[in-house]
């Protein structure tokens, strides 16, 4: 994340401080840690520079604007990241313990419940009307997109196809990731977003999370992040299982949903 962002995250977030309860200032710090741990920035990136494209320049009106449209999206991806590590019972994230491993399932839970409340904040301060409705619409399609994966899981519902992991990725993924940041850039700029970002995002936000797929599988765990086939263990349905399901001998199809099927607890640890 730029340090123009980090600056406003920042000043929007309470710091902890001496004249505070010990427990308050556990949550201040709390509500820091998956933002100041970094990442990559894409989503608020690429909100700025479609904003860019839109002729919004740097010191502008506009582009305080569009500053606090990247923080809503940025504080976004952190909720709901504490949440997704906590329904998967993530080990890591950005290459440290997720938030519920070393504070517990509660406080970790509420800490992503407060970082929702100063996501609205921030966009109250973009004080952008038109943006409200596109938060409210991707917090609707993540939603969504995280409730197939979740009940694929829980039912054990291995009977997919490609098509059906692209549906749950385009809801969960692609949106907020490729389609929402395109969409606020523009209305940063004046402009109505134009209706060709919606098919070119979730495309490309698809692609993005089959490449974050493989990287799971295959990927340097100090670059990637997250624990090296953490999918695996969590039962995540990818792209990559399920084209080899489609295709595995009956023997190793039945070893491996065995195992699967097992809570992650149970599974067999990889090497």
């Amino acid at each position: 994340m730029r340090p123009d962002l980090a600056a406003l995250v920042r000043h929007l977030l309470p710091a902890p401080t001496p004249a505070q309860r010990p427990e308050l200032q556990l949550l201040y710090r709390m509500l820091l840690d998956y933002p100041e741990r970094g990442g990559k920035g894409l989503r608020s990136e690429l909100l700025l520079l479609a904003a860019q494209a839109y002729g919004v320049q740097p010191g502008s009106a506009a582009w305080d604007r569009a500053l606090w449209l990247a923080v809503t999206l940025e504080l976004f991806q952190n909720w709901v990241l504490i949440h997704d590590d906590i329904a998967d019972d993530s080990e890591e994230r950005r290459g440290q313990p997720a938030l519920h491993r070393t504070y517990g399932v509660p406080l970790a839970l509420n800490a992503g419940d407060a970082l929702h409340a100063y996501m609205w904040e921030a966009l109250l301060n973009a004080d952008l009307p038109a943006a409200y409705a596109e938060i409210l619409n991707m917090i609707h399609r993540t939603a969504e997109g995280q409730h197939l994966d979740l009940a694929w899981m829980e039912h054990r519902e291995w009977n997919l196809t490609p098509a059906d992991y692209l549906e749950m990725v385009r809801l969960k993924t692609a949106y907020y990731t490729v389609v929402v940041p395109l969409r606020l850039g523009a209305l940063a700029g004046g402009v109505v977003p134009p209706s060709e970002f919606e098919a070119a995002g979730t495309a490309l936000g698809a692609a993005f999370q089959i490449r974050d797929d493989v990287l799971n599988l295959i990927g340097d765990a100090q670059l990637y992040g997250k624990e090296i086939g953490g999918d695996l263990l969590e039962g995540k349905r990818t792209l990559i299982l399920l084209r080899w399901l489609e295709d595995a001998p009956t023997d190793q199809r039945a070893s491996f949903l065995a195992q699967m099927n097992l809570p992650r607890s149970e599974k067999a640890q990889p090497p």
